[in-house]
């Protein structure tokens, strides 16, 4: 394999965001297959009853390494504008900083979330038949947060400096490990949940260790003197200030999902896994959103390193049209065809959750449109350099997504569940078109 760093400073802004975007879509649908497989195998070898307290504990797990995923993500922003002005020196600065922050973060969080994880999993009123199962899960995704500190913290570089295909290479082999994994766990060894849980630390920890390899043998740039390591205050200052504001942006999105998970625990153990059931599968093709905003952290970060607002605004507007496109086709796919999907997830007879499972996925589909906005526009400003608005923007997220919670539990109702992140969608994204032509304009301004 060959170093692909690659400026994202000239050519055609459609071309370039669509090829970088395509390899991390690959990959985060690959990520994705972790949580599925394990869904799926523990759905059909231990029952329905796991596949619920797995999927209960979806949204804290989500809280966990959404905080993770966002921390690194910050980190790197940094990154990508030094390359984008063609300082490596000062690129290599932020990679030290940030491997040593991220060390210190792992610990932390490490601890924190396995010692008020029981505490949580009660106040989430998580189902007395599943909890055990849950907490069994949970706990070894939590013990095992430095592995995906590790494998988020490389690929974030990786992309930081153009290159979007070696973190697919490796997360394809480990997702193809994660799966054997399960099989050895859950149905050669028993270990239920958290034999799922155990394949997927260990895949994840394989390919941060295969990427941890591959930089120090292939990419000269990424090459850390010993004075790279030390930390210095000034990054420090800048990283935290971009790295906190990205997790907590995924953290107050995960507090609204919560409050979601609670709502919907309260409905039983098959509307739970109906639910999870129907969450992976949307998940899997919504990942070109979130691979689009990644796309755009790194692009916007790289035109304002060389100081190109046209050809940011040029990135936007070629990143909206697409992922509009994507919105209608899958939407149509997902409101007709998705319900039978229910089959992966469940051995026997899957009509008692397919009607549900079609509700959700009619529910979130129509809104496809608003969440590509909300993935492309608030990576898109974080990436310029604006770190707390776009937490605003998590911030209406969080009301929408309360809100339907809210009136859901008091009625009772499936359909408000489902019907919260569309809620959510719509208040970020209004927020967000608004903030991007208030940075447009500061920006220009300013350069």
């Amino acid at each position: 394999m060959q170093a692909l760093q690659k400026s994202m400073v000239t050519g055609n802004p459609g071309k370039i965001i669509l090829d970088f975007t395509i390899p991390i879509f690959i990959g985060n649908v690959f990520q994705q297959f972790y949580n599925m497989a394990d869904t799926v195998i523990v759905g059909k070898f231990v029952g329905t009853g796991a596949l619920a307290a797995v999927g209960s504990t979806g949204t804290v797990m989500f809280l966990i390494l959404g905080f993770v995923l966002g921390m690194t993500a910050g980190f790197t922003v940094l990154t990508a504008q030094k390359f984008g002005a063609g300082d490596m020196d000062a690129m290599r600065q932020t990679v030290g900083n940030a491997a040593v922050l991220s060390i210190i973060m792992s610990v932390v969080l490490t601890a924190a979330s396995m010692a008020f994880m029981k505490p949580l999993l009660e106040f989430m009123h998580t189902p007395k038949d599943i909890f055990a199962d849950a907490y069994a899960y949970i706990m070894v995704i939590c013990a095992g947060i430095c592995a995906q500190m590790l494998y988020n913290l490389q690929a974030s570089v990786l992309r930081a400096i153009g290159n979007s295909k070696v973190p697919l290479y490796f997360l394809v082999l480990s997702a193809l490990l994660n799966i054997a994994l399960d099989m050895v766990f859950i149905i050669v060894f028993k270990l239920g949940t958290a034999g799922a849980a155990y394949a997927t630390v260990v895949s994840q920890g394989v390919s941060g260790i295969l990427c941890l390899v591959y930089i120090a043998k292939k990419v000269p740039v990424l090459r850390l003197k010993r004075d790279d390591w030390k930390l210095k205050g000034i990054l420090v200052k800048h990283q935290l200030m971009m790295g906190f504001p990205m997790a907590l942006q995924y953290s107050i999105t995960a507090l609204g999902t919560m409050m979601v998970q609670t709502s919907l625990n309260l409905l039983g153990s098959l509307q739970v896994a109906a639910f999870t059931a129907a969450s992976k599968i949307e998940q899997v093709v919504t990942q070109a959103y979130v691979a689009m905003g990644t796309t755009m952290a790194t692009y916007c970060a790289q035109n304002m390193g060389a100081g190109k607002v046209l050809r940011i605004r040029q990135g936007f507007r070629a990143a909206t049209i697409m992922g509009s496109i994507y919105a209608v086709v899958t939407a149509a796919i997902v409101m007709t065809a998705g319900k039978y999907m229910t089959y992966l997830f469940v051995s026997g007879d899957a009509a008692e959750l397919m009607g549900q499972v079609d509700i959700y996925l009619k529910c979130v589909g129509i809104f496809f449109i608003p969440l590509a906005i909300v993935n492309i526009y608030r990576n898109g400003i974080q990436g310029m350099g604006y770190g707390v608005l776009p937490m605003l923007a998590g911030v209406a997220e969080l009301c929408g997504r309360g809100l339907a919670a809210i009136v859901a539990t008091y009625q009772k109702s499936y359909v408000g569940v489902c019907l919260a992140s569309p809620a959510a969608w719509i208040l970020a994204g209004l927020l967000l078109l608004a903030m991007y032509f208030y940075v447009i304009k500061d920006v220009s301004r300013k350069l």
